[in-house]
């Protein structure tokens, strides 16, 4: 006698494995969370630096407080247009930064 099946009743051959439900959506990630460095011609170097030195942020932060600086002695009148619209959308973002981080110092001390 043929078999007769329904659709969707025939037999299901799938393995299950927990781990690989969980991380192949995610690619190759094996960890809670992955950090993706991207490419480096020097990643051992790159390495280092984030772990003896700074952070990504904090360097960032740093570069950013330079450039708070600079700005301060910079005169203006030469810029272009283009030029100052650039210069007003770094301070605009600093600003913004260092609302955000006098918040969480704000935080900190209570």
């Amino acid at each position: 006698m043929p078999d007769f099946k329904l659709p969707l009743s025939g037999d299901v051959t799938q393995t299950i494995n927990p781990w690989t439900m969980l991380f192949n959506p995610v690619g190759s990630q094996i960890g809670l969370f992955n950090i993706n460095l991207g490419t480096s011609s020097e990643p051992a170097i790159e390495t280092q630096v984030l772990s003896d030195v700074a952070s990504y942020g904090k360097q960032l932060g740093r570069i950013g407080d330079a450039m708070v600086v600079l700005l301060k002695h910079v005169p203006m009148t030469k810029l272009s247009d283009e030029d100052k619209k650039a210069i007003a959308d770094l301070r605009t973002m600093l600003a913004g930064i260092a609302e955000v981080k006098d918040r969480h110092a704000a935080k900190t001390r209570r």
